[in-house]
C-alpha cells in the first residue's frame, strides 16, 4: 500500500513539475482541427528534414546534381527561410535579427544549417499554433495566390513536401540511404531471420 502511496505522489510531483517548467511562450498543441493536423503534418516534415539533414556529411552540403540548381546545403536554407517567412504570412514576425540572406550564406555550414532548420520549424510551429481554427476559411494570400487559410496548410505541405523529396534525391545521388529508410530496412532483416 505504502509503495502504491509513494508511486502515485512520485507521478503527482513529477507532473506538476512539468506543468511549471512550461514557459509562458509556449503554446499547447492544438486539438482536434485544422491546425493540429497541420502542425502534426510539419511535424513531420520537420523530423524528415532534420533527420537527413544530420546524416548528409558535411562536405556533401555543397554538392549540386547540375549548374544552375540548388546545393543540398542550399536547399536545407531554403527551407529555413521559407519557414520564416511563411510564418509571417500566417501573422508571426520572425525573430529580431533573422537574415534569410545569412541563413543562405552559411548553406555549406552543417552545424549551423541543422540548428537554423530546428529553429525555423520551432517558431514556424509556434506561429501555426497561435492561429485560431475558426479562421480557417478566412481569405489568405500564399504563394501569390488567393486561398484560405485552409488552403495556405495545404499548398505549404505541397512546397515542403516537394523540397523534402528533393532532398532525399540529392541524399541518394549520394549514396546516403535516409535515416528511416535504413531503419526500416534493418527492422525486415531483423523479421526475417529465421527463429532458433
Amino acid at each position: 500500500m505504502r509503495c502504491k502511496l509513494f508511486c502515485f505522489l512520485l507521478v503527482a510531483i513529477l507532473t506538476l513539475v512539468s506543468i511549471g517548467s512550461i514557459s509562458a511562450q509556449d503554446k499547447p498543441v492544438p486539438t482536434p482541427g485544422p491546425r493540429a493536423e497541420f502542425i502534426q503534418e510539419m511535424t513531420y516534415y520537420e523530423q524528415r528534414f532534420t533527420r537527413l539533414a544530420e546524416a548528409v556529411p558535411a562536405e556533401k552540403y555543397s554538392w549540386r546534381p547540375a549548374e544552375g540548381v540548388r546545393t543540398i546545403g542550399e536547399v536545407y536554407a531554403h527551407i529555413v527561410a521559407a519557414n520564416y517567412g511563411l510564418a509571417r504570412a500566417l501573422g508571426a514576425q520572425p525573430p529580431a535579427g533573422f537574415d534569410p540572406k545569412a541563413i543562405t550564406a552559411a548553406a555549406n555550414d552543417k552545424p549551423k544549417i541543422v540548428q537554423a532548420l530546428k529553429d525555423s520549424f520551432a517558431h514556424f510551429r509556434q506561429a501555426i499554433a497561435a492561429l485560431n481554427d475558426a479562421d480557417a476559411d478566412k481569405p489568405q494570400k500564399m504563394f501569390g495566390q488567393q486561398t484560405t487559410v485552409r488552403g495556405s496548410f495545404i499548398m505549404i505541405t505541397g512546397h515542403t513536401g516537394e523540397h523534402l523529396g528533393q532532398s532525399i534525391a540529392y541524399a541518394r545521388a549520394n549514396g546516403i540511404v535516409p535515416p528511416w529508410t535504413e531503419e526500416a530496412q534493418q527492422q525486415q532483416k531483423q523479421a526475417e531471420k529465421p527463429k532458433q
